[in-house]
C-alpha cells in the first residue's frame, strides 16, 4: 500500500469528527455555496467535459457509455435542483430515535449521527460525483471518491470547485478527497482502519470484486435485474405506458426493467399491443415459447432471465399465475425493484408481501426507484442488502446512531444484587 495514501486516509479519519459536528445551518450554507460556484464556473466544467467526450470518441466507446459521460447545462441544472432539494430536507443528524428512562435520573437516548468516512467508487457519470459529494456533506460525512477514468477531467474540475466552496464556507478540508489512479482502489480496499463504509457503483463483476477483496463494510448491489409483471386484470393502456417507460426511458441504468412477465389470460391481447407500440422503436424482445406463439420475437434461453442487459433488450415470459410470476422474480431477480400492473387488490397484496425486493411497485414504472424521485435528495447508490440501508440510499442511509446515557452518579452494583430494579419507561 502507498504510505502517502494511508497517511491521507488516517488524517481524514481523524478529522471526520469536525465535519460531523458542523451545524445544519453551516452545512446548508456550504451546499448553497457549492451550487453557486458550480453555476458560476460552468464554462470551465463544460470545457473539461468536452475533453472527456473527445477522448471517448477517439476510444470508440459504446453509445450507452458515451451518453453517461455528457455533463452539459441540462445535467448541471439537474444536479443544482438536487442540491436545492437537499437544502430543503430536514437535518438527518442529532435526531432522537429513542428516549427511555431506565431508572429515576438514568435516561438513555439513541441519537442519529454520521457514519464517518465513506468511500464511493462510481461509474462514468460526472453528475454522480456532485450527488455523492453533496449528500455526504448534508449528512456530515467525509467522502473519498474514485470516478471512472473516462471522465477524469470533468471529475477533477467538479471536485476542485465543490471542495473550494465547502472549505470557504468553513467545512473542514478533509471533507472531500478525489482519488485519480486506478492503483489507489487496491490501496483503498486495505484501509479498514480509516474507512467506515464502501459504496461501489459499476458493473456486476466490479461490485463483486470489491465485496470479495476488502474487510471494509460494503453497501451496494451487484446487479439490477428488475421485473414488470402484467397481471390478468391490468389495464392495457396503462400497462403499455408503464412497460415502455420502465424499459426504454433510459436503458443503461440499474432500475430499468429487464424482464417482462405477462399473465397468460391477458397475453393474447397485451403482447400484440406491445408489439404494435414498439413499431419504429428499437427493442429486441427475447421470449419464451408461449410468447413466440403470440408475437414475433427472438427465442429466449434460460440465460436471458436473471440478466441485467443495460441495453435495448427485454426478456419476456408468459406465466400462468401471479404466484408463478412471484416465484420467477424471487428466483431470477436481484432484489432491486419489481412492479405489478394490476386492478386486483388481492394480487397486488400478494405481490407486495411475497416479492423479496428493496422496492416493490404497483401500477408505476420501476424507474421511480431513485433517491431523488423518492425525495431523499438524490442517492449515493442502491442497496439490495437488508442490513443498515435498503433501496435508494439517501440521507438516512448515510447515518447511523449512537447511544447517550445520562445519570446522576448511578452505578451497576445495586442493580446486580437486586437492591435496585430498572423500570424502563419510554419518554
Amino acid at each position: 500500500m502507498s504510505g502517502a495514501l494511508k497517511s491521507i486516509l488516517n488524517n481524514i479519519k481523524q478529522n471526520s469528527v469536525y465535519v460531523a459536528q458542523t451545524s445544519e445551518v453551516q452545512r446548508n450554507e456550504a451546499l448553497r455555496s457549492i451550487g453557486e460556484k458550480l453555476w458560476q464556473q460552468r464554462a470551465r466544467i463544460f470545457e473539461q467535459n468536452e475533453k472527456d467526450m473527445a477522448l471517448a470518441v477517439e476510444q470508440n466507446l459504446p453509445d450507452t457509455l458515451f451518453k453517461r459521460l455528457r455533463f452539459d447545462e441540462a445535467k448541471l441544472k439537474e444536479v443544482l435542483a438536487g442540491i436545492e432539494e437537499l437544502i430543503s430536507l430536514p437535518d438527518p443528524l442529532e435526531r432522537t430515535l429513542l428516549m427511555r428512562e431506565l431508572d429515576r435520573g438514568l435516561v438513555l437516548r439513541r441519537i442519529s449521527c454520521p457514519i464517518g468516512v465513506i468511500g464511493v467508487i462510481f461509474e462514468s457519470r460526472p453528475d454522480a460525483l456532485v450527488q455523492i459529494a453533496t449528500l455526504c456533506l448534508k449528512s456530515g460525512n467525509c467522502a473519498i471518491l474514485k470516478g471512472g477514468s473516462e471522465t477524469a477531467n470533468t471529475n477533477r474540475i467538479l471536485h476542485e470547485l465543490i471542495w473550494e466552496a465547502a472549505v470557504e464556507s468553513g467545512i473542514d478540508s478533509a471533507y472531500l478527497t478525489l482519488l485519480e489512479s486506478r492503483s489507489q482502489i487496491g490501496d483503498l480496499l486495505e484501509c479498514e482502519d480509516s474507512v467506515d463504509l464502501l459504496i461501489p457503483r459499476g458493473s456486476n463483476e466490479f461490485v463483486s470484486y470489491i465485496m470479495d477483496h476488502t474487510k471494509i463494510p460494503v453497501m451496494g448491489h451487484a446487479a439490477g435485474v428488475c421485473h414488470v409483471y402484467v397481471d390478468r386484470s391490468a389495464d392495457i393502456e396503462l400497462a403499455l405506458s408503464v412497460v415502455l417507460d420502465a424499459k426504454l426511458q433510459y436503458v443503461v441504468v440499474c432500475n430499468t426493467a429487464e424482464t417482462l412477465l405477462v399473465h397468460e389470460d391477458i397475453a393474447g391481447e397485451f403482447l400484440p399491443a406491445l408489439s404494435a407500440a414498439l413499431a419504429g422503436r428499437e427493442l429486441e424482445l427475447r421470449g419464451d415459447e408461449k410468447t413466440a406463439s403470440i408475437i414475433p420475437c427472438t427465442p429466449a434461453t434460460e440465460a436471458d432471465y436473471g440478466v441485467e442487459f443495460g441495453d435495448r433488450i427485454l426478456a419476456v415470459r408468459v406465466v400462468p399465475s401471479t404466484e408463478e410470476a412471484i416465484r420467477h422474480i424471487n428466483r431470477y431477480g436481484s432484489g432491486h425493484t419489481d412492479a405489478i400492473l394490476s386492478s386486483d387488490e388481492a394480487s397486488v397484496g400478494m405481490f407486495f408481501s411475497l416479492v423479496d425486493s428493496a422496492s416493490v411497485m404497483h401500477n408505476c414504472s420501476t424507474r421511480f426507484a431513485d433517491g431523488y424521485r423518492y425525495g431523499f435528495g438524490a442517492e449515493v447508490g442502491i442497496s439490495t442488502g437488508k442490513l443498515h440501508a435498503r433501496g435508494p440510499v439517501g440521507l438516512e442511509g448515510l447515518t447511523t446512531y449512537k447511544y447517550q446515557l445520562r445519570g446522576e452518579g448511578h452505578i451497576v452494583a445495586p442493580y446486580a444484587t437486586g437492591e435496585k430494579k430498572f423500570h424502563f419507561r419510554d419518554l
